[in-house]
C-alpha cells in the first residue's frame, strides 16, 4: 500500500482537487492542515522548500502543486 500525505489549507482549490482525485481513485491519504498545524507547516517547508500548497508526499516523493501526471507516475498508474 502506498503512503500518501497531503499538506493543505481549507481555502486552497488545488488542495480540494487533489483530495477529490485521491477519493475518486480510492487512495487513502493523511491530510495536514498547515493553516492550523505549525509543526506540519514546518515539516512541509523542510521537505519541499516551498510555502505554497498543496504539497503531496507519495512514498517519500515530494510533489508540489496538483500535478496530476506526477501524482499518477508516483502512484504507478
Amino acid at each position: 500500500m502506498v503512503e500518501v500525505k497531503i499538506y493543505s489549507t481549507p481555502a486552497c482549490p488545488y488542495c480540494t482537487m487533489a483530495k477529490e482525485f485521491f477519493k475518486e481513485k480510492n487512495i487513502e491519504y493523511e491530510e495536514y492542515d498547515v493553516s492550523e498545524d505549525e509543526q506540519a507547516k514546518n515539516e512541509m517547508i523542510e521537505k519541499s522548500g516551498q510555502m505554497g500548497v498543496p504539497v503531496i508526499i507519495i512514498d517519500g516523493e515530494t510533489i508540489v502543486g496538483f500535478n496530476q501526471e506526477a501524482i499518477k507516475k508516483a502512484l504507478h498508474m
